[in-house]
């Protein structure tokens, strides 16, 4: 199957456009801009100048992909916004480019967007993440792999957002949520591990009682948060999953979220 391009889009002779691509009506794909094989482009979106798309992705009518940053800094440089592989961006999200801080805003491969998401300049979203409908990432937000966003949910600029960790919907994000653990309720708490998500990525027994155990001792113990890093440094059985953990809270620059019983 070759390339199709609807006659009533308005594609920019400068872009790439690889094989087997399909691109819907009223669609508007600006210069410098990739798309790689394979992938589907519905009605009435938008490209912008800057845009990087893997192989074999779905972009859903009405979506807006490589706008400008709404970044009052932005003076019109040059910048990215680089998708992967596999990704379903599905009908209205709004995806900013990066500005002169990192040059580039990445989103991974294998991810689902659902509708109204907005990525905004800057942020680094991983691979295998699930961002539910009307999730807003804020600038400089990083959300790293096998995450899931319940929908409407905001995400303060500058927050990371630890692998394998789900946060429920409709809550607000203005700290660090750690790795494989499961976030909810106003303030942001932690409110247990990511089991279910845990056990589907086939994390072995044991792997999930010492990941339980870490966080027993930060946040259930009368340790604070300095110490119980300490604490988890000094024991023998050290496995990466806890080292994890251990790196992740030792680079939060906003602090991470609250204990289920912090007041």
């Amino acid at each position: 199957m070759s390339t199709f391009i609807d006659p009533r889009a308005v594609v920019s002779p400068n872009a790439q456009i690889g094989e087997n691509v399909k691109i819907g009506p009223f669609t508007v794909i600006e210069d410098n801009v990739i798309i790689g094989d394979g992938t589907i482009i519905g009605p009435n979106v938008f490209i912008g100048s800057g845009t990087r798309i893997g192989k074999n992705c779905k972009i859903f009518h009405g979506a807006s992909v490589g706008s400008i940053p709404q970044d009052l800094k932005f003076k019109g440089e040059e910048t990215t916004l680089e998708i992967g592989d596999n990704t379903v961006i599905r009908e209205f999200c709004t995806l900013n480019r990066g500005t002169s801080h990192s040059g580039k805003t990445v989103i991974g491969s294998n991810c689902l967007l659902m509708a109204y998401v907005h990525v905004a300049h800057d942020c680094v979203v991983g691979n295998n993440v699930i961002m539910a409908n009307a999730v807003n990432l804020g600038g400089h937000v990083v959300v790293e792999d096998y995450v899931v966003i319940g929908g409407l949910v905001p995400v303060h600029q500058f927050v990371r957002i630890g692998q394998h960790s789900i946060v429920g919907g409709g809550w607000r994000v203005p700290k660090d949520v750690p790795p494989y653990i499961m976030a909810a309720r106003e303030p942001l708490r932690f409110e247990g591990l990511n089991i279910v998500g845990l056990k589907r990525r086939n994390f072995p027994k044991e792997v999930i009682e010492k990941i339980e155990h870490a966080y027993r001792i930060i946040y259930q113990s009368n340790l604070n948060v300095s110490q119980a890093l300490e604490k988890l440094k000094s024991e023998a059985d050290l496995i990466p999953e806890v080292q994890n953990i251990i790196n992740f809270i030792e680079k939060s620059q906003r602090g991470i979220i609250r204990g289920p019983y912090d007041e």
